[in-house]
């Protein structure tokens, strides 16, 4: 059975203990989580919903009261199939769309300079990035092992994606800090 991505993420943060959906919603912020995956806060009960009709959550003892207080706990059938996703997702490379590659493809439609502008922007915009990851980065010492892996990957895309945009805007590196 394949998750999504949103539902993987959830569905790991419930195994990693037992929450309810307002409690899911302060983890996904505190843990920067939406920077890497498209999860809303109007989706976390829809994707708890989802969990649950598929056997891979339960609430053991369902209350009365609102949604937000129904505690979810992982199911081992849940178990298996987080874990089974995560190694698929870990083993095989898969290919991401990506928009800048279609923009890319329709260079034809822009000038040199609109296209050599646009690049010095983008340039600007992943150093941003780059320094508010590292910032979040930061603020979550002593990182988890998976939360180490997780800043260490996008970091690593990152820099790659500067290296690229250096190169082709025709920057030196020593002017980027």
């Amino acid at each position: 059975m394949e998750l999504t991505p949103s539902e993987l993420t959830v569905l790991g943060l419930i195994i990693e203990r037992p929450r309810h959906g307002y409690d899911l919603e302060q983890e996904i912020e505190q843990r920067g989580i939406r920077q890497w995956t498209d999860i809303g806060f109007s989706s976390i009960y829809y994707l708890l919903t989802k969990l649950e009709k598929r056997g891979l959550v339960h609430v053991p003892e369902a209350p009365a009261a609102a949604k937000s207080r129904r505690v979810f706990h992982s199911t081992p059938a849940g178990r298996e199939v987080a874990a089974s996703n995560v190694l698929a997702l870990i083993e095989a490379p898969r290919p991401v769309p990506h928009p800048l590659l279609v923009g890319l493809a329709n260079l034809p439609l822009l000038t040199e300079e609109d296209y050599a502008q646009a690049l010095r922007v983008r340039l600007a915009r992943v150093e941003q990035r780059i320094a508010s990851v590292r910032a979040a980065e930061r603020a979550q010492t002593p990182l988890p092992p998976p939360a180490r892996e997780v800043f260490s990957y996008s970091l690593s895309l990152l820099e790659a994606e500067r290296s690229w945009l250096v190169e082709r805007a025709q920057v030196p590196d020593d002017e980027q800090g």
